[in-house]
């Protein structure tokens, strides 16, 4: 034994031992990993060659080589499993076992036939490399000396082997976390992407000052690590904002996580945001992690948060001040690092006197506001809204190539839309589902009726189109010219039953937003002169 052990103590054994296992445990790539694993072996036992044989389809092949007989032949050599009985039984045994002048003469052959010229009856030692369920693959080590491997000296090397073999499947299963993540992390980008979360969009192509402005206020804000509060009527795209916030900042590499505060119910909302541990509550057989700790490191989206419970909203403003928390059921506090977005379409200040809001959170959340306009104030953007919602739906409808006619514009913008650009992308895939047409004219949509109109007095004349003969008229100028017919039809009255706002189907506060916007700026030249009395 002492010929073909290194001379180590106790205390040397524990620390190479130490050694392997820091070994198996660190960052390296598998070659790296063999590669040190013989070196470590060279500490311990003595041999003139050292090979490492990973098993590949039926097949075991040489991957490391350490050792004086150690050459490219070695490096590249190959064995077919099914000609060598012994290394199968080694393998289904997961046994280590030393050869004897017996076994190389009855047995299988030597491995290294043709490769090396060893001497009959050389010490060799076959050692396989298996954890849990896995065989990797053999560990062989030859002398020229004719002798026998001692046991003691197979029992050392053996559990060598199940330790290597531990820091195989260590970084095998690290390597497949790593591709499972970045599986995740491409699928995750594009369904932002599919979302609309993509970092131009419409948001910076707007012809909307005022969504122009947004989109710069957006980018420069993203930068940091501030709380943004979005807020907005309902399907103004405070989700597809956020997306896109997430998306420019450097975070945009981490995960981005979703919570929708009213479409969770109270009792489970605590639980989602924090987690909960096995036992907490009735139902919860195993621990769950809340949406803070999915959000490490990146950025947490709270959606429709002024219908959060005011019982757990301190339990929210104390996680963004101090960033810990607590899972339901437990006392172990957990640090998570998360960048807050919230949207709302409620008026907090109104909940706040209310007492359904905290003033403390409101002020956290809100230290940078971003509201988006509805989409009544900037229909400027409707032929580009309706191109990148035609493209995005073309996905799930398999209709590419749709487009909607100036016809169809006109009968969009005169609508006052009320649930924003979600229902325009509702709109558009239903007339997308319903048109056998690839272009989407008036009679496509399907939009609530508007009260009767009163019979038409005479009409002013068209506003002249810009450009050559034959050319068609922009949004802008199909939008006033149809206030201007209005206008005309109510003597120039706004507000009340019959009046233009009620006609168009919109608000007085929004009508005259948008007279201003179009230049409609003197109510008195649109009253009609009224007729003459009878026989004069």
């Amino acid at each position: 034994m002492a010929d073909d052990i290194v001379a180590v103590t106790r205390a040397d054994w524990r620390g190479e031992a130490r050694d392997l296992i820091e070994l198996a445990t660190s960052e390296r790539p598998v070659a790296e990993l063999l590669r040190r694993g013989l070196e470590w072996l060279t500490r311990v036992v003595r041999f003139d060659l050292a090979t490492l044989f990973l098993l590949r389809e039926g097949k075991l092949v040489a991957v490391v080589a350490r050792g004086p007989l150690a050459s490219e032949q070695v490096r590249r050599h190959e064995l077919r499993l099914a000609d060598f009985p012994s290394l199968r039984q080694a393998l289904e045994t997961r046994r280590a076992r030393a050869f004897t002048d017996e076994d190389h003469s009855h047995g299988d052959g030597d491995p290294f036939d043709g490769v090396l010229d060893l001497p009959p009856g050389h010490s060799c030692m076959v050692v396989p490399l298996c954890a849990a369920e896995r065989c990797y693959g053999l560990l062989t080590l030859d002398r020229t000396e004719c002798e026998t491997y001692p046991q003691s000296v197979v029992d050392l090397v053996e559990v060598y082997g199940q330790m290597l073999a531990t820091s195989l499947q260590e970084v095998e299963q690290k390597s497949t976390l790593e591709r499972l993540h970045q599986r995740e992390h491409e699928h995750a980008r594009l369904l932002e992407s599919q979302l609309g979360g993509d970092e131009v969009g419409v948001l910076e192509t707007s012809r909307s000052p005022a969504v122009r402005e947004l989109a710069l206020r957006a980018r420069q804000v993203a930068e940091t690590d501030t709380p943004v509060l979005l807020l907005g009527e309902t399907g103004t795209g405070k989700e597809r904002l956020a997306r896109a916030v997430h998306r420019w900042s450097t975070r945009a590499e981490a995960p981005f996580v979703t919570l929708n505060c009213a479409a969770i119910p109270e009792g489970l909302l605590e639980s989602e945001l924090f987690g909960h541990v096995k036992g907490a509550f009735t139902g919860a057989t195993k621990d769950r992690a809340g949406r803070f700790q999915m959000a490490h490191g990146g950025t947490l989206f709270l959606d429709e948060v002024g219908e959060m419970p005011v019982e757990l909203q301190a339990k929210l403003l104390r996680a963004l001040q101090e960033k810990t928390f607590e899972p339901v059921g437990s006392d172990r506090t957990v640090r998570a690092d998360v960048r807050i977005l919230a949207a709302t379409h409620v008026d907090l200040r109104q909940a706040i006197s209310q007492r359904r809001f905290r003033e403390d959170l409101y002020y956290r959340l809100s230290v940078f506001p971003l509201r988006l306009p509805p989409l009544r104030e900037r229909l400027e953007d409707l032929p580009l809204l309706c191109a990148f919602l035609l493209e995005e739906q073309a996905r799930r409808t398999a209709r590419r190539g749709m487009k909607v006619t100036p016809e169809g514009l006109a009968r969009l913008a005169a609508y006052d839309w009320p649930g924003n650009i979600r229902e325009l992308a509702n709109a558009l895939e239903r007339a997308t589902i319903l048109s056998r047409k690839r272009e989407l004219g008036a009679e496509a949509f399907d939009l609530p009726a508007r009260a009767p109109e009163p019979k038409r007095p005479p009409e002013p004349a068209p506003v002249a189109e810009s450009g050559e003969e034959g050319s068609v008229a922009t949004l802008e100028e199909v939008q006033r010219q149809h206030i201007l017919r209005v206008l005309a039809r109510t003597q120039g009255r706004l507000y009340g039953p019959g009046g233009a706002a009620a006609l168009l189907g919109l608000k007085p506060s929004t009508l005259q937003s948008r007279m201003k916007k179009l230049g409609i700026t003197r109510l008195e030249q649109y009253v009609a002169t009224p007729p003459a009395p009878p026989g004069k």
